[in-house]
């Protein structure tokens, strides 16, 4: 059964204490209310997300961080009388009540007002009162009011419900049309003055009545501000702003990113990992910068030892005997598609007539083929140093019977010594990177990649030790060794060697950026990079609005061709649709179009889909808290895009013998 209470507390300490709300009697009325009473059945174990949910009659219940930071900008003393307009589930009224004198809770939907007040009465809150009907006028024989707070979006700030405050009170109401949402703070100084102050960037569901908006959406005489000017909105802000991409195969596509080429390193996202057009893209950016702007390392979000195999290919080298043939684990559609097929023949074909030293290799950043590794590392150590080979095997032991499965090591280490197997990595890592010298001697590549692996199994096993513990340790040590091979590869190759990563935006973006950061006090590729690098990268997400893409419903599952659900309205990916352009390059950089760049620097939730897709619960599962002009340098947009088209039979476990070689 699920602990409500520690997942409660934890919602108060890591999602609004930590984002700086620091009233005490907010953060007590917090812990106090359970939420999971006022959300539907089937949406109880998402109670304590750090998100909406729906609630029914197209209206949803706020964001925990949300109503805490209402109530607390509504500055609500213990004796004081309150206001909510839009009830909804009567969650925030319930928090209220916690916190103030006599709560009046407005809800104009007769089925949630009825529902709101059942749960109310039966949790014993006996100073909190929903009432049905139109709260855009407020509640004019209840008033005045020390504090009304708003839970729907109008045109502007009601006439009313000013009124309706007494000399010293606050009005917290979110104004604008829905995806260009501000949140106004009112405050009465007198009878006749008013002071306002805008509180961010934020979403609601729009304001139903005399006062907000009808129902259709448009703006009535009653609710518009005669005089009122136009301004430019933010997708026709974006649809100035946006380069128009051309064909894939045109050279200009590639010259388009040549104001990257400077960059050490250059990080091109995905929005899914199961997307054509990114990968297409990415493809033509890389051979562009490979060709003519020195880039050699092509660094992707794949395990070493596969890409090694691949790599061996790229640069004419020879197949590694007895080489597991690449990427035949879950998601296999990731790496085996038509789409990388075509990128590792040119490689391949580029490097046909230049020096071993000058040839672009193709390289894996990631940690989960502990098996692939350890084989590796024995094979290479039984070639050139048999006697080490025989340490290793007996180091490399205590690890055997996870290979094949390495997730139920983490279960395992639970009750077992772990330690003494932790050591026995960590000193094969050592002891063959002591060997450097003597090794590097007889084929510096051949050591490259040997000593990788020594370094994968380490962290490796640190991984799906740690996994089982929760928390952000297990994405931190991931994104953190894919960092560290990264700037293995670069030290390996040279103080001019630069090169293109391949990883997901959740990767690539800065998560200081994103809830990712702070939030979860989760790192990634891309923040660390800025660390190390600072201006010497670049880091590029992709996005789309509609489309299909190839995922999976569960891990290890079958790759299925999916529909991709139109974006949200309060999205970034919205605006970009909204702008009306189909497919462009976005410089989000310092000095590029300042004015959306400051309009862009509010969060709003961004789309993070990735070998696993689940439409039906989207909103939860795969959006996320951004802020896009600090998480990316530029932006490519595809508003409709289609699958990949793997190679070989769709099941995960059907491999194609020639790949990636033959026809």
């Amino acid at each position: 059964m699920a602990d409500f209470a520690a997942a409660r507390a934890r919602m108060v300490d890591v999602q609004i204490a930590r984002r700086g709300i620091r009233d005490t009697a907010v953060l007590a009325a917090m812990r106090t209310v359970p939420r999971e009473r006022f959300v539907p059945e089937a949406l109880v174990e998402f109670a304590y997300e750090d998100t909406p949910l729906p609630i029914g009659a197209e209206q949803t219940i706020s964001q925990p961080f949300i109503v805490a930071a209402m109530i607390e900008a509504a500055e609500i003393g213990r004796q004081d009388r309150v206001l909510e307009v839009g009830a909804g589930s009567g969650y925030a009224a319930a928090v209220l009540g916690q916190v103030a004198n006599q709560v009046f809770a407005v809800e104009r939907h007769a089925q949630l007002g009825t529902a709101a007040a059942a749960q109310i009465e039966a949790l014993g809150y006996d100073n909190v009162q929903i009432v049905s009907g139109d709260g855009s006028g407020g509640l004019p024989a209840k008033a005045p009011f020390a504090a009304i707070l708003v839970s729907a979006g109008g045109p502007d700030i009601p006439h009313l419900l000013k009124q309706q405050l007494a000399v010293g009170g606050h009005l917290i109401v979110p104004v604008g049309e829905r995806g260009d949402q501000k949140l106004c703070k009112v405050t009465r100084i007198t009878q006749d003055r008013f002071e306002e102050q805008n509180l961010g960037a934020v979403t609601f569901v729009p304001l139903i009545g005399a006062h907000g908006w009808p129902e259709d959406g448009s703006r009535s005489a009653s609710n518009h501000t005669p005089g009122a000017s136009r301004k430019q909105t933010l997708p026709e802000m974006i649809a100035e702003a946006a380069e128009p991409l051309p064909a894939f195969d045109d050279p200009a596509f590639g010259r388009l990113f040549d104001r990257f080429a400077d960059r050490r390193v250059l990080l091109l996202g995905e929005a899914s990992h199961g997307t054509s057009e990114f990968y297409q893209a990415r493809a033509a950016i890389t051979r562009h910068l490979v060709e003519h702007h020195g880039f050699s390392i092509v660094a992707v979000e794949a395990d070493w030892p596969d890409a090694a195999t691949v790599d061996r290919f790229i640069r004419h080298r020879e197949p590694r005997p007895g080489a597991e043939k690449p990427f035949q684990r879950f998601p296999t559609w990731m790496w085996r598609n038509t789409d990388v097929q075509a990128l590792i023949r040119w490689m391949h074909a580029h490097n046909a007539d230049r020096p071993m030293h000058d040839r672009a290799g193709f390289y894996g950043l990631d940690i989960y083929n502990m098996s692939g590794s350890i084989g590796a590392v024995l094979d290479y150590l039984d070639r050139i140093d048999p006697e080490a080979g025989a340490a290793a095997r007996e180091r490399y032991g205590c690890l055997t019977p996870w290979q094949k499965n390495p997730a139920t090591y983490g279960r395992a280490a639970l009750s077992r010594g772990y330690a003494e197997c932790e050591r026995a990595v960590i000193e094969q890592c050592q002891a063959l990177l002591r060997k450097q010298l003597d090794y590097a001697a007889e084929d510096g590549d051949d050591f490259l990649d040997a000593a990788q692996n020594a370094r994968l199994v380490a962290s490796a096993e640190r991984y799906y030790r740690i996994m089982y513990y929760g928390g952000a340790e297990s994405w931190n040590l991931r994104d953190t060794h894919m960092f560290e091979t990264l700037r293995h590869l670069l030290d390996a190759k040279g103080p001019d060697a630069k090169a293109i990563v391949w990883a997901h935006n959740s990767h690539i973006g800065d998560a200081r950026a994103t809830d990712m950061g702070q939030v979860r006090d989760e790192l990634n590729i891309g923040q660390l990079c800025r660390e190390e690098w600072g201006d010497a990268v670049a880091s590029i997400g992709f996005g789309t609005h509609s489309g299909t893409v190839a995922a999976a419903t569960d891990w290890d599952g079958d790759m299925e061709v999916k529909r991709v659900k139109p974006s949200r309205r309060d999205s970034y990916e919205r605006l970009c649709h909204d702008s009306g352009t189909e497919r462009f390059l976005l410089d989000l950089a310092p000095g590029r179009h300042e004015a959306l760049r400051r309009a862009l620097a509010e969060p709003r939730l961004e789309r993070f889909i990735g070998v696993i897709y689940r439409p039906d619960t989207e909103r939860w599962s795969h959006y996320s808290d951004a802020i896009l002009p600090e998480q990316f340098d530029a932006y490519v947009w595809f508003d409709t895009t289609r699958a990949v088209t793997p190679l070989g039979p769709e099941h995960h476990r059907g491999m194609p013998e020639t790949y990636p070689f033959g026809e």
